[in-house]
Parts: structure tokens; C-alpha cells; sequence
């Protein structure tokens, strides 16, 4: 079982945001980043879950107001990360959008560009030797930094590149959620893929 982060590694950057009225409605709380400041990876997802009440811990970001605590998602990208080499200790977690969408949708453009400050704040402030990705829509946003398109997420996974705004590599990663799903469609097992995160990140770490 992956380490629970604790209520002090959550890093709140505003009292209130309204600046998505649709997600200001709909969310529970803010899911805001968690994590050690020092780390050495700022792993983005695309948005907290809506959350299960009935969880000991694993209640999701929209409960817990911390990204990435989920029993589906959070687990296991936090496992699959611990397993490739980079623990608690090693990784900062964060969304590309803070808040749950409602009916568990998309987030839109606008709401993506509404919280990129935050996420660019947030890799400044942690200064990571690389920013992880893991599905398409924290992908997108994070290229969007540099005006950059996303065409087929697929083709995109495990393939590293450079963000010039953000100043470090970007290696995007599936989504946990979707993570069986494609694994196999990709030529990889869960070993193997564990063994490409680890050498994809140690590969721009050293660049």
C-alpha cells in the first residue's frame, strides 16, 4: 500500500477560486497539490474523482482536497511511481484542474487555461528535475505551456520532450485509470512498462 500523504503536504494556493463557476458548483473542495516542495518529480493528473465518502483514507481529492488520494486512481499511480523507483519522498502531486467536474466530465478548455497559473506556480516553487504527465488532458495543458498540440495521446506516452515555459523535460504517462486498457495495446506488461517510466525519467533527469 502506497503512502497516504499527510493534511500538511497539502498545498493550498488560494482561500477560494472561482474563477470555473461550473466547477466552483460542484466540487466538495478544492484538490490541491500534495507532496514534499523539494521533490524530485511533479506528477500531473487531469482532475479529482467526485470521491467515496465510505473509504478509510482513499476518499479522492474532491473529499480530501489533496490530488491524487483516490482508491482507483490515486493507489495506483502513487504503486506504479513507488515501483519505478520514485516513492512519497521523491514525488509532488497536483491536477491539471483542481476541481471534480460535474458528472465526472471532461474539463474544458477555459477550465484547463483557468488553472495553469496555479500548475506553473506549483512546478516553480518545486523546481522538479521532470514533470510526469499521466493522461491526456494533463498532457495537453501542460504542452499548451508552450503552445505545443497534442496529436494522438497514445503516441505521445513514454516519448519525453522539453517544456521551454517550465524550464523541464515532460514525460507523459497513461492514465492510471486506463492503464490496463492500453498497456498491452502498447507492446508492454506492467514489469515492462514500470521499467520504461523508470529509465524515460532517469534519461531526462540526466539531461
Amino acid at each position: 500500500m502506497p503512502t497516504f500523504p499527510d493534511k500538511a503536504e497539502r498545498n493550498g494556493l488560494a482561500e477560494d477560486c472561482q474563477r470555473c463557476p461550473e466547477l466552483a458548483d460542484s466540487r466538495t473542495c478544492i484538490s490541491w497539490g500534495n507532496g514534499p516542495l523539494s521533490a524530485d518529480l511533479v506528477v500531473v493528473g487531469e482532475a479529482p474523482a467526485e470521491g467515496d465518502p465510505e473509504a478509510e483514507h482513499w476518499q479522492g481529492g474532491n473529499l480530501t482536497g489533496m490530488a491524487y488520494t483516490s482508491r482507483r486512481s490515486g493507489r495506483k499511480i502513487r504503486q506504479v511511481l513507488a515501483d519505478a523507483g520514485f516513492g512519497h519522498e521523491d514525488c509532488y502531486y497536483t491536477n491539471a484542474v483542481k476541481c471534480h467536474p460535474p458528472g465526472n466530465r471532461d474539463p474544458t478548455d477555459a477550465e484547463l487555461a483557468n488553472c495553469r497559473p496555479y500548475l506553473v506556480r506549483e512546478v516553480e516553487t518545486v523546481e522538479p528535475a521532470a514533470v510526469v504527465t499521466t493522461g491526456k488532458h494533463a498532457t495537453k495543458t501542460v504542452l499548451a505551456l508552450d503552445d505545443a498540440t497534442l496529436d494522438g495521446f497514445l503516441d505521445s506516452v513514454l516519448d519525453p520532450r522539453r517544456s521551454n515555459a517550465l524550464g523541464v523535460p515532460v514525460v507523459p504517462l497513461l492514465h492510471p485509470s486506463y492503464q490496463e486498457v492500453w498497456l498491452s495495446r502498447l507492446g508492454y506488461d506492467r514489469e515492462t512498462y514500470v521499467n520504461a517510466i523508470t529509465d524515460a525519467v532517469a534519461d531526462v533527469s540526466d539531461t
